[in-house]
């Protein structure tokens, strides 16, 4: 098992002193229930730090990004980061899925593919990364496996951008919000759509992309931009 955690420890470029804490974030209640001579603690305790330093760095990650977003968005945006989905993707794309320490039942009934499992994974490697190495390695590790997908502005969990913007019309009172698709171009099989941002019957943002939904989102990205939001 040691030798596993030997490929992962490599293909993330990071170190662990205390390998005892790396075994447990990815042991299971039902590993450690089934293998109590020597499957030690869980990761149960190591979910709820790790919970705790995840909001800290992606608060802080977004309240820098952001300078000019109020609170609420950018709770709104953080619990988008941090929320079970999300961490499921990270932990799958990481391969952690490989490593996890499961009971027969467990592993039986698929529990190495359930999300709420994975993101409790994530969270516990989390924590037991903060133990032993610190806050800023859990930073670095955080800004090259997650940070690097929310600075993409095609990524998905930063790119509700239509949300943000109506919440925002709506608190303000601005007026009317609708989109308009301005041009479809390319052949069908690379179609770009391009959309604009009407606001209280002014042009606002446009953008495009390869369907109108993610045309829209550009849109309101632009708009949440001229307007000093983001």
């Amino acid at each position: 098992m040691m030798g596993q955690f030997e490929k992962l420890l490599s293909n993330l470029d990071i170190k662990f002193e205390n390998r005892k804490l790396l075994k447990q974030a990815f042991t299971h209640a039902s590993y450690r229930n089934e293998h109590r001579t020597e499957a030690g603690q869980d990761n149960e305790r190591l979910e709820f730090l790790g919970d705790a330093v995840l909001e800290l760095l992606v608060s802080e990650y977004l309240f820098l990004k952001y300078p000019k977003m109020p609170e609420g968005e950018l709770t709104r945006l953080r619990a988008a980061i941090v929320c079970e989905p999300s961490l499921v993707r990270f932990a799958t794309k990481l391969e952690f899925d490989k490593y996890i320490r499961l009971g027969r039942g467990e592993e039986i009934s698929g529990g190495r593919k359930r999300p709420a499992l994975l993101a409790d994974v994530f969270e516990a490697f989390v924590g037991a990364f903060y133990l032993d190495q610190g806050l800023m390695a859990v930073k670095d590790f955080l800004h090259r496996f997650v940070v690097s997908e929310l600075q993409d502005v095609n990524a998905p969990l930063l790119s509700d951008y239509k949300t943000m913007l109506q919440e925002h019309v709506q608190r303000e009172g601005l007026g009317a919000l609708v989109y308009q698709i301005l041009e479809e171009r390319g052949p069908a099989h690379n179609r770009e759509f391009v959309a604009r941002v009407m606001l209280d019957q002014k042009p606002m943002g446009e953008g495009s992309g390869r369907s109108k939904k993610e045309a829209e989102q550009h849109a309101a990205r632009m708009t949440m931009m001229m307007l000093g939001k983001i």
